[in-house]
């Protein structure tokens, strides 16, 4: 098991946040501060505005190359998959996506413009799943859908993709659906296909760690209170939030695959991806972890110096974890 830059004190001191850093955060406060509370408005008058761009992160184009595909869930209900293959090069393997949006909003087609770019640069085709939202279809709902999706990737269904190297991941909400899964796969059904996990900023802790209860009101993309409806929403109240199958991190994490952790210090759920790094390495997996300086919430999303080292960090470690793959 390997450990890489695991962060020192260093990293956390306000000092070392860069000035374009600053005013980006700045900026996001001061916005989301002057807008109207998002939960005075339902999830589908939230989740409509969020589609036309009005939300916390930026809205790029969609992919005019993008396939769209369906499959079937478990008791016949419809999943939509978006697909992204490498336009210039061949394919070496399939990349697994699992979108944030705590759980209750959120649509693959946001991910385009990241996506395409991590396909052309690592070879991986792209398979992003539109799973079932909360609250009207709650746990488990989005982690059946994304083990359906998985399964569907490597059965006969995922024939048609180059499956050299299968990787795995997802943003927030996202990166907990993918730990899910992981689980899931082997716990359920002795499978372990996949060669990485890509894993940024996400919640492994429904009950909630003590960075997301402590963070308070300061909307910097994401606040308490958002978390809190965010896990309301998507966990009836008769579950235990601490149950393995909600939060991972309470798992057994055993024959993971390697993972890349990535989260910025000035994102509410810092101490899930610190957390779960460490319970990673405890189980005797490969981890990598990059934290950045004042990051938000998935600050990738933005065009910033940071956003761009923190993308080729993604990158080279699903290169890296290819290249390893193909050797073997």
């Amino acid at each position: 098991m390997s450990s890489v830059d695991w962060p020192g004190p260093d990293i956390f001191a306000p000092e070392n946040i860069d000035g374009e850093i600053r005013e980006l955060n700045e900026s996001i406060l001061s916005r989301l501060a002057a807008a109207p509370d998002i939960w005075s408005f339902s999830l589908p008058e939230i989740r409509k505005a969020r589609a036309a761009g009005r939300g916390s992160f930026p809205l790029p184009a969609p992919d005019r190359h993008a396939i769209e595909q369906t499959i079937v869930g478990d008791d016949g209900h419809p999943i939509g998959l978006r697909i992204l293959h490498p336009l210039t090069r061949a394919p070496r393997g399939t990349y697994l996506h699992f979108h944030g949006g705590g759980w209750v909003m959120g649509t693959a087609r946001e991910n385009d413009l990241r996506l395409r770019r991590l396909v052309e640069v690592t070879g991986f085709s792209a398979v992003s799943v539109d799973y079932r939202l909360a609250p009207e279809h709650p746990f488990p709902a989005a982690i059946d859908d994304c083990l359906t999706a998985a399964l569907w990737l490597v059965g006969e269904g995922g024939s048609e993709f180059d499956r050299s190297v299968l990787a795995i991941g997802g943003e927030s909400a996202g990166a907990h659906l993918t730990v899910a899964t992981l689980v899931a796969l082997r716990d359920r059904y002795q499978l372990t296909p996949f060669s990485a996990a890509n894993l940024t900023a996400g919640c492994f802790d429904l009950s909630l760690t003590p960075s997301v209860r402590n963070w308070g009101s300061d909307k910097l993309i994401l606040n308490t209170r958002d978390v809190e409806k965010f896990v309301e929403n998507f966990v009836p109240a008769t579950i235990d939030r601490r149950d393995p199958a909600v939060s991972p991190l309470f798992a057994d994490l055993a024959d993971m695959p390697p993972a890349l952790f990535s989260c910025g210090t000035a994102d509410l759920l810092i101490d899930d991806t610190l957390f779960m790094a460490a319970r990673w390495l405890a189980a005797g997996n490969t981890a990598e972890i990059d934290i950045a300086p004042g990051g938000c919430h998935v600050f990738q999303s933005f065009e910033t110096k940071l956003a761009e080292a923190s993308r080729e960090r993604i990158e080279t470690f699903l290169n890296s974890r290819i290249d390893a793959a193909l050797a073997t």
